[in-house]
């Protein structure tokens, strides 16, 4: 059985205080995108896994979608399987690639096994895997808060846009990208700001990691900007970045000359 997984952008990202067990709250909301990673599953006489795309420079075994097999294997009678994932979402891009196979690996696992594991069920199951894994069971555009695990569904369309995510080859750490935040509220809440025209959310709509990547890593910053002096109606990291995308009005595949041929560029209408 083959499943999809699919990446999220971030529309907006507030860190909002950090808690006394070191882990922060934030607002954003999760927009899913159709950038696709590839996970194949078959019941096999052992235990293997294979990977293939870009090189995640680990173990295969210390995957998240290996993590989600012995979760569910926990509870249930699950026989040995063979799992080949294919890797096209970036990594270390804030798009949230490792996080959508993980829950992939849950959803696929309850059909193909016909476990028949409550959406519920399954949404607990993958906060234990990540915080922002319980979106990727749903993946529908949702407000999230907490630690991005608190999620309300939201009425927002971005049909007829087209898409750009650029990622140069800039790995950028979660915890890197905390170390130096200092938690504060928006003026507007995201919530509110998401509903306005995407043609008013530049300079409203922010994401706050931005600051602190953009000044270790400029070139995360020029991306931004040349996307918006090519036309971009919004433009912002996503996540901790290092990615960064592009919202136009129009196909604008003409970009993949003006950044670097190590930058990785991909092309949605949404």
């Amino acid at each position: 059985m083959i499943i999809y997984p699919i990446a999220k952008i971030n529309l907006g990202l507030q860190i909002t205080e950090k808690r006394p067990n070191g882990f922060h709250n934030i607002e954003t909301v999760f927009y899913p995108v159709p950038i696709q990673d590839a996970l194949e599953v078959v019941e096999s006489d052992s235990f293997k896994i294979s990977i293939t795309g870009i090189d995640l420079g680990e173990d295969p075994e210390n995957n998240l979608v290996v993590k989600a097999y012995h979760l569910l294997k926990n509870d249930f009678h699950l026989p040995p399987v063979s799992i080949h994932l294919h890797k096209n979402i970036p990594v270390g891009a804030g798009l949230g690639g490792g996080s959508a196979d993980a829950a992939s690996m849950l959803l696929l696992l309850n059909e193909l096994f016909q476990l028949k594991i409550s959406e519920e069920q399954l949404l607990e199951y993958a906060l234990t895997l990540g915080s922002d894994c319980p979106f990727f069971i749903r993946q529908n555009p949702a407000f999230a808060r907490g630690r991005g695990e608190l999620l309300e569904e939201i009425p927002l369309s971005l049909k007829g846009y087209y898409l750009v995510v650029v990622k140069p080859p800039v790995h950028i750490a979660t915890a890197e990208a905390y170390q130096d935040v200092v938690p504060a509220r928006s003026r507007i809440a995201i919530k509110a700001l998401v509903r306005f025209s995407v043609s008013k959310w530049q300079g409203n709509l922010q994401n706050q990691f931005e600051r602190t990547v953009f000044a270790k890593h400029p070139e995360v910053g020029e991306i931004k900007q040349t996307l918006y002096k090519f036309g971009a109606t919004f433009a912002l990291m996503s996540g901790s970045g290092s990615a960064v995308y592009g919202l136009f009005r129009s196909e604008k595949k003409s970009l993949i000359s003006h950044f670097p041929a190590d930058y990785q560029i991909f092309f949605q209408k949404l």
